[in-house]
């Protein structure tokens, strides 16, 4: 062991020293592997302890609230590190507790250490291909007669109203522009036949 003068010396040489951690629980409902509190603590502490420095947990009530302290201490110099988690118990009974405390000591030395294990949703996130964008459905044969038929009824000029969608020609609308396109004409068209009257 060597010497430190703190804490978060001591810490800085142990984390130097902690590998990975091995995934070796498994969850049944979600047929996926996770690590649990045995697998960081295999981590964390040989380290730890070769470097000075301790690891304990203990219930604490703050403001009301019942939460797991777990603490890093470097004997030779007296510091410490604390990280509190809020114990969120499920089920009011043993188990329920039991999962709680071991749960928030998981969390509690991988805040400490910053160890954590690896991110299997994420690495699989990154790795997927990018999803395909789908194209806009077409509009329909009835729905480009419908917007000429308005066009002439509204005496809208063509060439401004495709500028205005953003695209060449009228029969390159999407289905869901058509629409659109159908609901603004009809409104038009009754604005002018409202004036006529």
């Amino acid at each position: 062991m060597s010497a430190h003068k703190n804490v978060y010396i001591a810490l800085s040489a142990a984390q130097a020293e902690m590998g990975p951690v091995v995934k070796g629980a498994v969850n049944p409902h979600f047929r996926s592997k996770y690590a649990d509190l045995s697998d960081v603590m295999q981590v964390a502490l040989p380290a730890l302890n070769k470097h000075g420095i301790a690891a304990w947990h203990s219930t604490v009530i703050a403001d009301g609230t019942t939460i797991m302290r777990t603490t890093l201490s470097h004997g030779e110099s007296d510091t410490h590190i604390n990280c509190d988690v809020p114990l969120i118990v499920a089920k009011n009974d043993m188990q329920g507790m039991k999962s709680a405390t071991t749960y928030a000591k998981r969390i509690g030395i991988e805040s400490l250490t910053g160890i954590a294990p690896e991110d299997d949703d994420g690495n699989a996130a990154a790795k997927a291909p990018p999803k395909q964008e789908r194209a806009p459905a077409p509009m329909t044969e009835f729905e480009l007669q419908t917007i000429n038929d308005l066009i002439e009824r509204t005496k809208t000029d063509e060439a401004k109203f495709c500028a205005y969608w953003k695209v060449k020609a009228l029969d390159l609308l999407s289905g869901a522009q058509a629409q659109s396109a159908i609901a603004m004409l009809k409104k038009k068209l009754e604005a002018a036949n409202g004036t006529e009257n």
